[in-house]
């Protein structure tokens, strides 16, 4: 770790501000073409354990969808400190492990998959209509988390991504493309993050 690296984590570490507990990435299927860009990967999942995080969701968005089995394998070898769930475009199944990674699986088709999946209980009488709140819809997301801080690394813009579950997350975007992407660029975000005042909606 460089000095500079150093003098960071020691201002993260100083403040007083609780760290994000449940971190999301937003990185498309190119970022991954990129030499290292999976090493990089496995560098960014120390870092945020290291610093207090408890989840850490890895949003994959895709333009290939042949390039989505090529993905899958590759992402379910990452090397990874914490047990890994990677969900691809037509998973339904819950990902509820401590990483967990969404190939294309975009926010609009999972809410959607939840709305159905709701009405299907309201149909067959396992669900009351007026019981139908918001947990209930989120029994039935892929990823049960709602990210503190969504880091978007290369451009300020979010693609197709948890629209229901980061509706209050605090979101960074970083000058630099993944492949560039280094601790100091976490520990920016991190800081950045602790010196915000979260509002929630309100």
């Amino acid at each position: 770790m460089g000095l500079y690296d150093r003098y960071l984590a020691a201002r993260v570490r100083r403040h007083d501000a609780d760290p994000p507990r449940q971190i999301a990435v937003v990185i498309t299927e190119r970022d991954l073409l990129e030499q290292g860009a999976y090493e990089t990967l496995e560098r960014f999942f120390d870092w945020a354990f290291d610093y207090g995080a408890e989840r850490v969701t890895v949003y994959v968005s895709v333009l290939d969808s042949g390039a989505v089995p090529t993905l899958e394998r590759e992402l379910e070898n990452v090397a990874a400190p914490r047990k890994t769930a990677v969900r691809g475009p037509g998973d339904t199944q819950r990902a509820d492990a401590p990483i967990q990674v969404s190939i294309g699986l975009g926010g609009k088709h999972e809410f959607a998959e939840a709305v159905r999946a709701v009405a299907e209980s309201v149909e067959d009488g396992s669900v009351a209509p007026d019981a139908v709140d918001e947990s209930e819809i989120e029994e039935h997301l892929v990823f049960p988390t709602d990210p503190d801080l969504v880091i978007k690394t290369g451009a300020e813009r979010l693609s197709d991504f948890m629209i229901w579950q980061s509706v209050y997350s605090e979101l960074y975007f970083t000058d630099v493309n993944w492949r560039d992407f280094r601790r100091r660029d976490y520990l920016r975000a991190i800081l950045d993050y602790k010196n915000r005042q979260r509002r929630f909606g309100r």
